[in-house]
């Protein structure tokens, strides 16, 4: 009981935290605003500024609810996939989704270059690349699924996803090396990732995607917590394997896909928030890690986020670069200071 309520407390120091990096990150930026008028205006009143009202609302609120949910999205998927596979270097992109939705991308931009016509007049839309990273996506789910009923073994499912990725990157090279310097430089700046330029649409369409991905996670705490202890010892318990993986593999890709959609592929928090959760809230119940992996991950990605629009400047860092060089030290360290990995 007593553990119990020490989770709560974490819970609401972590929630206390994720408020607290959500104003400072909308506060932040080429044009500071004070807290005060990002506070006044996110409820519903004017700020003193209509230039300033206009940020908030059209810009940066949209930006660190975007934040959110990637960083929350791509945690809780890092941590089904490590469970899944019972691999600490697994991550929500080992599957090849990551590398499917750069695929559908580079057809539509680095295919502009190679082939010109349909690809050319396609880049007009203003959803053309969210489209093309999502059809990416989904044939690549759909290929990993079949594979799926045809497989017992997690780890040939898991071998295969990452053959499905290197057959996909091979493609896209093929692309870069037909396409022209002026495409090969757009594609490349999709690739750094942004969670900027979203419209309020495109972050409705975002949050339904990942509560959807949260909720059947949420679903499978049960099946996850007795994967721990190996399959045949879930089987024991009357999980159903087939149906768990499946289930587990439908929640990363639509997490994953999602995201990488509407972002482009984000590096590093999929793969770390999981293991600094784990440092800091030392149990590997379910029930209470993805709670603390979700708001741990927003929190990180909120940090990176401000880290990367270096505040009271006009240049903006590749998201990308941000996660992983404020990420990667932080792990090491976390690992060195606990001298053994948690799982």
């Amino acid at each position: 009981m007593e553990t119990q309520k020490s989770y709560k407390k974490v819970f609401l120091l972590l929630f206390l935290l994720l408020i607290v990096f959500f104003f400072v990150n909308i506060s932040l930026g080429s044009v500071a605003i004070p807290l005060k008028d990002v506070i006044t205006s996110f409820f519903g009143s004017e700020a003193s500024k209509s230039s300033w009202e206009y940020i908030i609302t059209q810009y940066r609120i949209p930006k660190a609810i975007t934040a959110m949910l990637v960083g929350s999205g791509l945690g809780v998927a890092g941590l089904l996939m490590q469970t899944l596979f019972r691999n600490p270097l697994a991550g929500p992109f080992v599957l090849g989704l990551s590398s499917g939705a750069s695929l559908g991308v580079a057809f539509l931009i680095l295919g502009a270059g190679a082939f010109g016509g349909f690809f050319t007049n396609a880049l007009v839309s203003e959803w053309s690349l969210v489209i093309a990273s999502a059809l990416g996506s989904f044939l690549v789910l759909l290929a990993v699924l079949a594979v799926t009923f045809r497989v017992k073994d997690t780890m040939a499912i898991l071998i295969i996803g990452l053959m499905f990725g290197s057959v996909t990157s091979a493609v896209v090279a093929v692309l870069s090396y037909f396409s022209n310097a002026e495409k090969l430089q757009q594609y490349v700046f999709w690739s750094f990732g942004s969670l900027g330029n979203q419209s309020w649409n495109s972050v409705f369409i975002l949050s339904f995607c990942v509560m959807l991905g949260l909720l059947i996670a949420f679903f499978s705490v049960k099946p996850l917590n007795a994967l721990l202890l190996g399959e045949n010892y879930a089987r024991s318990l009357g999980v159903r394997l087939k149906r768990t993986t499946l289930l587990i593999i439908v929640a990363t890709s639509i997490l994953a896909g999602a995201i990488t959609a509407f972002a482009g592929p984000i590096a590093f928090i999929g793969l770390a928030v999981p293991h600094i959760t784990r440092q800091w809230i030392t149990t590997s119940n379910h029930s209470v890690l993805l709670p603390g992996v979700l708001l741990l991950g927003g929190i990180i990605m909120l940090i990176c986020d401000s880290v990367a629009q270096i505040p009271f400047s006009e240049y903006t860092l590749p998201i990308n670069a941000i996660t992983s060089l404020v990420g990667a030290p932080v792990v090491i360290w976390l690992l060195v200071r606990k001298k053994k990995l948690l799982f």
